[in-house]
């Protein structure tokens, strides 16, 4: 049965998240000062951050859903009807601040006026940081019209959409836009992924998963019957337990594929 509906993951897949986060977090670390290393300060903040992040009570949602600590650092979570939404619109202000005040403790600074003007400074550098990889809209310009198009990506609906409101001319590709956090679960489970295929009306084996993650996107691709594709653009270790069907390192490699398929 030939492939007739392609789904795409978005962080990292089409959208260059990893940089935006990178970026922000060195030009925020450069504005602290010059008596701090840029680089030890992001170390600290990143693991302050992420041992925060895991203690509150929404952490297990957030793993659900797929939700992870350096968005929490710029998102607010305005959207979604789950109840653990609200709580993190809540304690969003109170993370960012305490994230990086504990950053600079850990680097011998107390200073929390410069730590919520870090946070602040922070979120907008990441808002300001829409990329994409070079490759993304070519590659969706060819497979429009010859497959069908779906965006399968996790994370809260209010910071997913503001990712895609910062580059529009990505939207229209899609016929459908799947967000895991108005869904009410995120990948892997198969049931967002079944819940894809339903509204493309196709099969499991008329479909094909691409994404960058193989716990998430290629573990539950996989469960639901669909060809996996895991893009490898930095060459990431494999994992024995979690096998894709096909491997690429750019996003070109895809078109042939697909056509072969």
């Amino acid at each position: 049965m030939p492939i007739s509906a392609v789904l795409f993951d978005l962080d990292d897949t089409l959208l260059w998240d990893d940089r935006s986060i990178d970026e922000a977090f060195r030009t925020t670390c450069e504005a602290a000062g010059i008596a701090l290393d840029p680089l030890e300060l992001e170390t600290a903040v990143r693991r302050e951050a992420r041992s925060l992040y895991e203690s509150y009570e929404t952490f297990p949602f957030t793993q659900m859903i797929g939700i992870n600590p350096f968005e929490a650092l710029w998102g607010n979570f305005t959207a979604g009807e789950q109840p653990e939404f609200r709580m993190m619109e809540q304690l969003a202000p109170v993370y960012r601040k305490e994230s990086w005040r504990r950053g600079l403790e850990a680097m011998g600074v107390k200073d929390e006026v410069l730590a919520a003007e870090l946070a602040e400074r922070f979120a907008a550098e990441r808002r300001s940081r829409p990329y994409i990889y070079e490759e993304t809209l070519h590659v969706l310009e060819q497979l429009q019209g010859k497959v069908k198009l779906l965006l399968l990506t996790n994370g809260c609906p209010a910071l997913q959409q503001e990712k895609l409101d910062g580059v529009p001319e990505l939207v229209p590709f899609f016929d459908h836009i799947v967000i895991s956090g108005s869904f009410g679960k995120g990948k892997p489970d198969k049931e967002i992924f079944l819940h894809a295929l339903g509204l493309l009306e196709i099969d499991p084996e008329q479909g094909v998963m691409v994404g960058d993650k193989l716990t998430t996107d290629i573990r539950g691709g996989l469960a639901a019957g669909l060809t996996t594709v895991w893009i490898n653009r930095n060459s990431k270790e494999a994992n024995p337990d979690i096998q894709p069907d096909y491997e690429i390192q750019h996003l070109n490699e895809l078109l042939p594929l697909v056509d072969s398929l």
